[in-house]
């Protein structure tokens, strides 16, 4: 479906220009109507990460969502996942969280969640589009059911103690040297915290919100920073989150990137062996390495890919009742415990093995060797570059070059103006050359 707000995570794009306080009411109101199921007091949990804009656009959603009679109440600034776990726990009809995840400080978005805590179905989104189109003058609340706006304290300690939950009781971090950067966003209170409370010797970077600095040159996106503390510091391991801690990649103790893949691999090993897969075989999307599907398929378990998007993951792990899935980019979802990508919970996962095994990181977290796996953006400002002429003709040449021996990913990006080239094989020089002839074709259509 053809859609004019909603992308592949929420409603995203610059802050003040598409994301405005006029839309963010809207949506509020559009949001508030959808949701109003039954004759109970509505009420919604409006969460955010650091972004300057999150107070513009979280007091015009209060105004949106209690216009038309829905209680508001405001967990301030908390991961996405904590705020899906927060609005089932609380009992909420709706869930909202403010972030443009690890975009730059300048754009922001608006996330939206059910009662249960899962992302927004493509009906129910279609319908809150078609809300936000129409005139709701008529629909607002009388003057008496107006609905009411309270901040929420202790939200960091439940979050806290369902993290910890995720472990067995008995395990400690004792003895771990754990770098963790926050990427300067929603979670630079809760995972130090929960990670110092586990026994772990923790490290914190990218803690410092100013409301410009999220994901800036830090977090999951930019892991530099983090490979050069975690050095630094001879530290056995380096967490990297990004601006709303949905998605994590970790440093070895060398500083290498350990990403999603590795990650899933990692768990996915550990579950099989106690019995703990609901299924023989996870999820992953397109973008996953061949390397993990045949690491997976060594193991007697499948890979079933979807399209890219935490939402598509997670759709297939609940019609298909798998309960591990993920990103390569780190969204690493365990319907076990969340009902979206929890970064975090992901890591303890991970550093669970690490302390059964008491091996090196840097052993644990090597399960497999990708293959050579090249992948580059080309931004447009507008147009459509894929309908080109010459574009169409690199792409068919790429295909019949790499003839079976590799696989070529071409996409337009669901947050951003970008189109995204991703190629794969086991001749990493052919793979470069097919990539680049795209990458040219596409900037100068883009031109």
């Amino acid at each position: 479906m053809s859609r004019k707000y909603f992308g592949t995570d929420g409603i995203r794009g610059r802050a003040n220009g598409l994301i405005t306080p006029e839309l963010a009411l809207k949506v509020g109101q559009a949001a508030g109507l959808a949701f109003q199921r039954g004759d109970h007091r509505h009420r919604v949990v409006i969460g955010k990460d650091t972004r300057l804009s999150g107070y513009m656009i979280e007091y015009a959603m209060v105004a949106g969502f209690t216009s038309v009679g829905m209680d508001v109440l405001l967990v301030g600034p908390m991961p996405t996942p904590a705020v899906a776990m927060l609005t089932k726990s609380m009992r909420a009809d709706l869930g909202v969280m403010i972030s443009a995840s690890h975009n730059l400080f300048e754009d922001n978005g608006i996330k939206l969640f059910g009662p249960q805590g899962f992302k927004l179905s493509d009906d129910v989104e279609k319908q809150i589009e078609q809300l936000l189109d129409e005139s709701l003058d008529k629909r607002l609340a009388q003057s008496a059911s107006l609905g009411r706006a309270r901040r929420i304290d202790g939200v960091h300690d439940r979050y806290i103690e369902f993290a910890k939950r995720t472990l067995p009781r008995d395990l400690s971090l004792d003895g771990l040297r754990v770098v963790v950067d926050c990427a300067n966003g929603a979670a630079y209170k809760v995972v130090p915290e929960a990670l110092w409370e586990l026994g772990a010797d923790v490290i914190p970077i990218g803690v410092e919100p100013d409301g410009f600095n999220i994901n800036k040159e830090c977090g999951s996106t930019s892991p530099e920073a983090l490979s050069k503390k975690v050095r630094e510091m001879r530290a056995d391991i380096g967490i990297a989150l990004d601006g709303d801690a949905d998605r994590v990649i970790l440093v070895d103790e060398r500083g290498h990137i350990v990403d999603g893949d590795q990650l899933l691999a990692v768990i996915a090993q550990s579950w099989k062996e106690d019995g703990r897969l609901s299924r023989p075989g996870i999820v992953a999307t397109v973008m996953s390495n061949l390397g993990l599907e045949r690491f997976l398929k060594g193991q007697g378990l499948d890979l079933v890919r979807t399209p890219v998007g935490d939402r598509y993951v997670l759709e297939q792990m609940l019609s298909g009742g798998y309960n591990l899935g993920g990103e390569q980019s780190g969204h690493i979802i365990l319907s076990d415990y969340a009902t979206t990508g929890d970064g975090f919970v992901a890591a303890l996962q991970v550093l669970a093995v690490v302390q059964k095994l008491r091996r090196p990181v840097s052993e644990v977290c090597h399960r497999f060797d990708p293959l050579p796996q090249i992948l580059k953006n080309v931004r447009y400002k507008s147009g459509k570059p894929l309908d080109d002429t010459d574009v169409k003709s690199a792409i068919s040449d790429g295909e019949k070059r790499l003839n079976g021996h590799g696989r070529l990913l071409i996409r337009s990006s669901g947050t951003e103006p970008v189109i995204r080239v991703m190629g794969e094989g086991e001749d990493r020089i052919l793979v470069e050359e097919v990539v680049d002839t795209i990458v040219s074709a596409l900037g100068q259509a883009a031109a």
